[in-house]
């Protein structure tokens, strides 16, 4: 009687561990999976191509070449996530330079905090390299326009049913003068049945 309290026992304790187990599934890193309703990858993606895809469509860039006979040179500011959700901004600015970067039609210059970073390089260069292999200080290439915006949200309930409205604004801005050459808008919907999020 007592092997089979502990057989039972055993048998009832694997069950449980097994019920209780993670399960992984590698997946496509280019497949669109959407679980919550929430932004997501895909949607930083979407975003960011289109958007790109406008700013550079535009009457702005071809007059800036004819002016001045070369590529334009662009960097991303900030993007405010004003939204409802913690959106990790850093992800969808990553998309941006990536999409501005492989048009082709743009030169980049990086972020603020990537510049620090190589002057402090360029810095220890002038006292420890080679007069031959060493950069020169004052030689950085400046930006035209700086690509800034926000992502807003709306969110509407009635029950178990969530629609959540996104809305994401971008401004291409000459660092010369302040001139806005470049307004951009996006939105997604998505409507998220038995909605377990909050407002």
């Amino acid at each position: 009687m007592k092997i089979k309290n502990n057989f039972l026992f055993i048998a009832f304790a694997a069950l449980f561990l097994s019920a209780c187990s993670t399960s992984v599934e590698r997946l496509d890193s280019q497949k669109e999976v959407d679980l919550s309703g929430a932004w997501n990858d895909t949607d930083s993606q979407l975003v960011a191509r289109e958007m790109v895809e406008d700013s550079l469509s535009r009457a702005w860039i071809t007059k800036f070449v004819k002016e001045e006979g070369k590529d334009p040179a662009v960097i991303v500011g900030k993007i405010r996530n004003l939204s409802h959700e913690h959106i990790n901004t850093n992800t969808f600015i990553a998309d941006m330079e990536r999409e501005l970067i492989n048009s082709g039609e743009v030169q980049f210059v990086a972020a603020a905090g990537a510049r620090e970073e190589i002057r402090e390089e360029r810095g220890d260069q002038d006292l420890n390299a080679t007069e031959e292999t060493r950069k020169q200080m004052g030689q950085e290439y400046g930006a035209d326009y700086m690509m800034q915006g926000q992502i807003n949200t709306i969110i509407d309930v009635d029950g178990t049913t969530q629609v959540r409205f996104y809305q994401v604004n971008l401004e291409l801005i000459s660092i010369k003068d302040n001139r806005k050459v470049w307004v951009g808008q996006k939105k997604i919907k998505k409507l998220v049945k038995n909605s377990k999020l909050r407002e």
